[in-house]
């Protein structure tokens, strides 16, 4: 065996996942780092594409629910539904999870999963609203019960965030309460809380461009600025 092929064994032995465990090291780390892993350590950050497809997407749908423009019908956010808010933010999850990145591989997967699902009921051809049309309060019921589900699963991000900072309390929070006000005018019957929810809408896609944008930029070597998450530090 050649110099080289023992190095690289040597390294393979030191790096694999069971002798990781072995010497008390973090065996997923190990992984990572082990040659013979097929994921590399240099793949992009993908939080800045999931972030902008999610502030881009909830900002149009944000203000349709808003009547902005005496705008009553939502399907024209479909086509972002599908493409920016559900695929590229789908994808964007798959790659934080070579990343390592628990959280933004969970939310960005469970919210472009959202957003596909939501544009599947607004879609005429899915037969999904056809199921319902002789009873609109029926399936106001049952959009609002689909609205309050997403909530209850927001409000566990907001929990988590807790710990991170200022940008993302606020970014769950927000989003947070723009379900609940959106479940509640569904439920209820509410206009005035369906407004309120796509005020609520347009804040949160606010919060979440800033996230995006302040990710972009520290990927920059000259940033012209930077944007600070006001993250926690702990000791």
């Amino acid at each position: 065996m050649s110099d080289l092929e023992k190095g690289n064994s040597s390294a393979v032995h030191a790096t694999h996942p069971d002798n990781a465990l072995r010497n008390g090291t973090d065996p997923a780390a190990a992984f990572r780092n082990s040659p013979t892993s097929a994921v590399k350590n240099n793949i992009a950050n993908p939080a800045p594409l999931g972030l902008f497809s999610f502030a881009s997407t909830t900002l149009i749908l944000s203000l349709f629910n808003a009547s902005v423009r005496d705008i009553k019908h939502p399907n024209l956010v479909i086509g972002m539904a599908l493409f920016a808010g559900g695929l590229a933010q789908f994808l964007a999850g798959m790659w934080e999870f070579p990343k390592g990145n628990t959280f933004g591989a969970t939310a960005f997967t469970s919210y472009g999963a959202f957003w596909l699902s939501y544009a599947t009921i607004l879609i005429p051809g899915s037969g999904i609203g056809d199921t319902y049309k002789n009873s609109e309060a029926e399936f106001a019921s049952a959009v609002g019960v689909y609205l309050m589900t997403w909530m209850v699963v927001t409000f566990l991000f907001f929990i988590v965030s807790l710990r991170k900072s200022i940008s993302f309390i606020l970014l769950f929070g927000f989003l947070t309460l723009t379900f609940m006000c959106l479940g509640i005018g569904e439920l209820g019957g509410l206009p005035d809380a369906k407004t309120a929810g796509g005020g609520l809408g347009v804040i949160t896609a606010l919060v979440a461009y800033y996230i995006g944008l302040s990710e972009m930029l520290t990927a920059e070597k000259k940033a012209v600025v930077q944007l600070p998450l006001f993250a926690f530090k702990y000791d």
